[in-house]
């Protein structure tokens, strides 16, 4: 049974004792509802980019996965590719943007992965009706088991804010735990948010 996240919680990446080889990492989010001409209502389009950056143990950032950059050097993560609209016809309860991560072929100097999400338009997040990240296993085209769901409100502190720190994957002992964040951040680049997880975040 898929866990339900709060801000903060930890989770380990383990299934029957033993840590897992590969998770996947599903960002979904919906389109912003505005009131049309004649009273109406319209859904305008989102433009959000998941984003992954890997950090050494003395939080020094190695490498990036992001819409412009599909895949690591070693290949051990890969994105599913850019999503320009978010569920502009509501919930359909699929994810948008997936990161998939083979986290036993990941170099031993990959000691944490943060997931991030940047608004490409400056969509603030205030505005954005839902938006979740969940963990499972299986592929972007399959789900086999969820591990854990996380929501992330539209709070009224995220206004102004088009960039957020959705949470960390971080090595422990032999195997991995999950930190959920959900912070926004008043960074407007994606170089910029990887910058405050450095600083704040590990």
């Amino acid at each position: 049974m898929a866990i339900s996240l709060e801000k903060g919680q930890r989770i380990s990446l383990e299934k029957n004792g033993s840590g897992l080889d590969e998770i996947c990492v599903g960002v979904n989010w919906g389109a912003i509802e505005k009131k049309g001409l004649f009273g109406g209502k319209k859904r305008v389009a989102v433009d959000l980019d998941a984003s992954v950056g890997v950090f050494t143990a003395d939080k020094q950032l190695a490498e990036v996965v992001y819409f412009g950059n599909l895949r690591n050097k070693g290949g051990e993560i890969t994105h599913s590719g850019d999503d320009r609209t978010g569920d502009i016809d509501g919930d359909d309860g699929l994810d948008n943007e997936i990161i998939t991560i083979k986290m036993s072929r990941l170099p031993a100097e990959a000691d944490k992965v943060a997931v991030v999400l940047n608004s490409f338009q400056g969509q603030d997040f205030a505005s954005i009706p839902f938006a979740s990240i969940r963990l499972y296993e299986g592929s972007p085209t399959r789900v086999d088991n969820i591990i854990a769901n996380y929501n992330i409100a539209n709070e009224p502190k995220f206004n102004g804010s088009v960039s957020m720190v959705l949470g960390i994957l971080y090595r422990h002992g032999s195997g991995w735990k999950f930190r959920a964040v959900g912070e926004p951040t008043s960074d407007r680049k994606l170089e910029q948010t990887l910058n405050t997880v450095a600083a704040n975040y590990l």
